[in-house]
């Protein structure tokens, strides 16, 4: 049965390694359509334990071959530009968004000159659908920005399950875990193979034979996974970012109060440019959104894992979630691309796909990889263009 149009919550404490669970009381939720699954993902157990018959194919990656096309004008450009003249991307993401921002902004403008005219009415609904077309081409112009990480590390991004299954069996091939493990650091490395061991029963031992075993799974339970995987990896960069910064300035001047201490953080973090915007094409003093979170001087844990145990619930719930309906948008499209139905785009909630802890493990690390270079993303844009606060 496809699913419905009601919502079931996914909670980013479900996907949140055990060591940093107990630190996040109230939920950071993103919603999936279906009235029939209720049930969280993320539990001590593995999810996937049932052993099947043997076959396998091959996923084939090729060009962009990404689940999610381009819908607009501006994100089929960009897929063209990424794929046939790939040193000019950032100029024209860039044209793109100050276009989109100017066209955004005129219609606001005319509107607000309309107001008490006879025209006021229609201006405001020029406006509206305006706003509306410049959202969809800038989600579509984060997922283009996502899609150039991931081919600076050499990886396709999967395409649509559908494409990779073979008598009833997935396998995504090759794995490229090195590619997908190599954008962390080691703090985050080792967060992230407690994820892999928390969602999947990983272990980071694990023979040939255990990887490459049959194993059935849930679709849609893969889909939660996914999914509570790409807000996981979100949260890691922000979280790390922070951790770095703060530590920075605790070696710069451990003694400043802490009025002054919070000042300097947030020049620290207007400073840094290039490496708050990874894609290091755009520049501004703009403050980001890193910013945002309330400063606070306390001892600093030197591990990145036990300074995010020291969070308070409203703060590691402020980090995790997305900082822009933009980017929930984004995270919500491409895995409904990624796990459902090409006519419908819905997941069925009963399907089970046979599969492997190897081709598992990919899924989830390129998810997390997908909510790393999201974050990225997002402040790359927001420096020229104002996304809508989530």
């Amino acid at each position: 049965m496809d699913c419905g149009l009601s919502y079931t919550k996914i909670s980013l404490h479900q996907s949140l390694p055990l060591t940093v669970k107990p630190c996040l009381s109230s939920s950071t939720c993103f919603a999936f359509n279906n009235s029939s699954f209720g049930t969280s993902v993320g539990c001590r157990r593995s999810l996937f334990v049932v052993a099947s018959g043997s076959s396998s194919s091959k996923c084939e990656f090729s060009g962009l071959n990404a689940p999610l096309e381009p819908a607009t004008p501006a994100g089929r450009l960009l897929s063209t530009v990424l794929l046939n003249d790939r040193k000019y991307f950032h100029v024209a993401v860039q044209k793109q968004l100050e276009k989109l921002a100017y066209e955004r902004d005129e219609a606001v403008a005319r509107m607000n000159l309309s107001l008490g005219s006879d025209e006021a009415f229609l201006h405001r609904r020029i406006a509206e659908v305006k706003e509306l077309e410049c959202q969809a081409s800038v989600e579509d112009i984060m997922y283009m920005l996502i899609s150039y990480k991931f081919s600076g590390i050499r990886v396709h991004l999967i395409p649509r399950l559908s494409k990779c299954m073979y008598n009833g069996r997935l396998e995504i091939w090759p794995c490229k875990d090195w590619e997908l493990e190599s954008i962390h650091s080691c703090e985050v490395l080792e967060m992230v193979r407690e994820h892999l061991t928390t969602v999947l029963g990983w272990k980071e031992k694990s023979n040939v034979a255990d990887n490459w075993t049959p194993t059935e799974v849930q679709k849609f339970k893969l889909c939660q996974v996914y999914a509570a995987s790409v807000l996981y990896g979100y949260f890691l960069k922000s979280a790390s970012l922070r951790h770095h910064l703060e530590k920075k300035l605790d070696h710069i001047n451990p003694y400043l109060d802490i009025a002054s201490y919070n000042q300097l953080l947030l020049s620290e973090i207007r400073s840094l440019g290039s490496e708050i915007v990874p894609f290091g094409c755009i520049g501004g003093t703009r403050s980001t959104s890193v910013g945002q979170i309330p400063l606070l001087r306390e001892k600093k844990q030197d591990k990145l894992k036990y300074y995010v145990m020291s969070f308070d619930p409203e703060t590691l719930q402020m980090w995790a979630k997305p900082k822009s309906k933009e980017a929930l948008n984004l995270i919500e499209k491409h895995s409904y691309a990624l796990f459902g139905d090409k006519k419908t785009g819905l997941v069925a909630s009963d399907e089970v796909i046979l599969t492997s802890l190897a081709s598992l493990k990919r899924i989830v690390l390129e998810a997390i990889a997908f909510g790393s270079f999201l974050w990225d993303a997002e402040e790359y844009v927001r420096i020229v263009y104002k996304l809508k606060e989530n």
